[in-house]
């Protein structure tokens, strides 16, 4: 009889990228992909997009700004990173990028081959979110991995129903 609480081994290749934001559904997506990637053997890769700063007048308060967001940044996804291997049993992938969050995921997804699946959360309310309807302005054709779109009205016991 097989234990299935228990982490499978990594398989390569399989690496779920979840877009770390301030969204209250990232942590759907975050629990989706952490179940998935425990259940099938896979990783989960975070990617946190830093906004361009565009303080241009005086380039020291453009830089500590810079600075600061990017410390902010690492914070955020090193507590997020703590939470995922203690529910995947694996440390994950950690990506830290700058400049305009939908464009950057894009990116990302076409330059990091060990990349296999996105996992968005759509917002509960009328608009997706960002990222989603982006990629549905005729930049779905671009992306060369499954997108996979966690509804953001579920529970979390939903999600681990699900995956």
């Amino acid at each position: 009889m097989s234990d299935d609480s228990a982490p499978k081994p990594p398989t390569a290749g399989r690496v779920f990228l979840v877009v770390v934001d301030d969204s209250p559904e990232m942590s759907l997506a975050l629990r989706f992909a952490c179940r998935r990637a425990r259940h099938t053997g896979g990783r989960v890769a975070l990617l946190r997009v830093i906004d361009p700063v565009d303080f241009q007048h005086w380039n020291a308060v453009g830089e500590l700004m810079r600075d600061e967001a990017r410390a902010e940044a690492e914070r955020l996804v090193q507590r997020l990173a703590a939470e995922v291997q203690e529910q995947t049993g694996q440390i994950p992938v950690v990506y830290l990028r700058e400049g305009e969050r939908a464009e950057v995921v894009l990116q990302v997804t076409q330059e990091e081959p060990a990349i296999s699946v996105l996992v968005l959360a759509a917002s509960s309310g009328a608009d997706p979110g960002p990222i989603i309807s982006y990629l549905a302005k005729r930049n779905f054709q671009r992306m060369r991995v499954p997108v996979t779109i966690v509804p953001g009205t579920l529970s979390p016991e939903e999600i681990d129903a699900l995956s």
